[in-house]
């Protein structure tokens, strides 16, 4: 028997919002429940539609009932707004999207609720005005949690409408060119002649393209060769920000799933190269990357924050520290991060970020260099994370990166969709020489 799309998003959204669980985690598992690569693009367009406009479609059904369903029915709740995100925001035509989702219902235990269903997404049909949200609260408006929202005005007051607007765009697929392999221009031809429609838009990354239009990356030309990565731009910059070459002993000290690993070795084939990453699990896409990029680094399941319980007393030429963060710089990419994330991982989360850095500093030799990177566009687990380190650490100095501006004195913070990349933080810090 076929499976009922639209149930399964449901109970993906579900899983996310009031469970707590990751689509990275979920998605993958509900697509393996369908055969078609078809409906497996369509169940991932419906739950991150949902996962972006879920204050817009709760206040939907909140104009159209007259209350939201008991706990037991969630499930159900979420099918409402996975009916009107087609009838808003997706090509599908409406009759085949209400009796889909009407269908869906009774898939999930709710055979009671089909007529309760199809009236609320025939009202929605019939009720434009249920989407003016001009005089909504932000979080309404925006698509966003209050207290990110407040985050934002107070941290970026004339760019905070900008990075929530970024936020609601789908990411552009990048790939990461691997040098060591094949150069990037006569990989770009390969994709010419494939047919496949892209761009090099960043002068100082020469080994990145951005595809025109998101496709299948192992239909790419080279992709069991190794001959590229999918590595968004704002993270292909860690590498050569590094500053790394032949013959250095290397960290990446949150290393998963890798992309930073292998591009610093395809930039220093012959480095010493050490990938720590905390959770053992996340270390097989490591090792997954390592070998279909012909790489070779020593891989180790570790938690940087305490090195007694790992380093070998050899210290090291450079450290890349991409540490956990709220992943508030790719929301575009990971709609669901905004409902995960609260405002109180913030602080743990920066106290977790000033413990690796110190720790890991021990570890850097006299003259080394150690860059700081985090996907989070929050000053609390960037700048003021350096400002800190440096307040403490008198053999720290900040080297100023050839993109920082004068208004970035402590670190590069790149905002989401700038260039069309992530929005990423790095600042590099010299240990002084003996």
């Amino acid at each position: 028997m076929s499976r009922n799309i639209r149930a399964i998003a449901a109970k993906c959204c579900f899983d996310v919002v009031d469970q707590g669980m990751s689509l990275s985690d979920v998605l993958p598992k509900a697509q393996a429940l369908l055969d078609n690569a078809l409906d497996k693009a369509l169940l991932q367009e419906i739950c991150f539609g949902v996962m972006r406009y879920l204050p817009q479609l709760e206040a939907v059904c909140n104009q159209l009932m007259t209350k939201p369903l008991i706990k037991q029915l969630r499930p159900l709740q979420f099918l409402l707004y996975v009916g009107i995100y087609q009838l808003k925001f997706m090509r599908i035509p409406d009759h085949a999207a209400i009796s889909e989702t009407v269908d869906a219902a009774r898939e999930l235990k709710g055979q009671s609720l089909t007529k309760l269903i199809n009236g609320v997404l025939r009202n929605v049909q019939r009720q434009p005005a249920v989407f003016d949200f001009d005089n909504a609260p932000l979080a309404v408006q925006f698509n966003h949690p209050g207290w990110f929202i407040t985050e934002l005005q107070q941290a970026y007051p004339q760019q905070w409408q900008q990075i929530l607007e970024a936020n609601q765009q789908k990411a552009p697929l990048w790939l990461r060119v691997n040098v060591n392999k094949v150069n990037p221009t006569d990989y770009a031809a390969a994709l010419t002649r494939a047919g496949i429609e892209y761009s090099r838009p960043v002068a100082d990354l020469p080994a990145a393209i951005k595809l025109t239009q998101a496709q299948d990356v192992t239909t790419l030309p080279g992709y069991a060769e190794g001959w590229f990565s999918v590595q968004d731009g704002a993270a292909q910059y860690a590498a050569s920000l590094l500053q790394v070459s032949d013959g250095q002993r290397i960290l990446d000290a949150c290393c998963a799933p890798g992309g930073k690993t292998c591009n610093i070795l395809e930039l220093a084939p012959q480095a010493e190269v050490t990938a720590l990453d905390k959770e053992p699990k996340r270390l097989l896409r490591v090792h997954e990357n390592l070998a279909r990029l012909g790489l070779t680094a020593k891989v180790i399941a570790a938690d940087a924050s305490a090195p007694d319980s790992w380093w070998q007393g050899q210290l090291f030429d450079r450290i890349l520290l991409d540490v956990p963060c709220s992943a508030s710089g790719v929301i575009r990419r990971h709609p669901d991060i905004r409902w995960l994330r609260k405002k109180a991982d913030i602080a743990a989360l920066a106290e977790l970020q000033q413990r690796i850095l110190q720790q890991c500093w021990v570890l850097l030799a006299p003259g080394g260099i150690l860059l700081y990177a985090t996907c989070s566009v929050l000053p609390q687990e960037n700048s003021a994370q350096i400002t800190q380190f440096l307040q403490q650490n008198n053999d720290a100095r900040l080297d100023l990166l050839p993109q920082q501006s004068p208004e970035q004195p402590h670190g590069w913070q790149l905002l989401p969709g700038e260039q069309d990349m992530d929005g990423f933080f790095y600042a590099r810090l010299l240990k002084a020489a003996n």
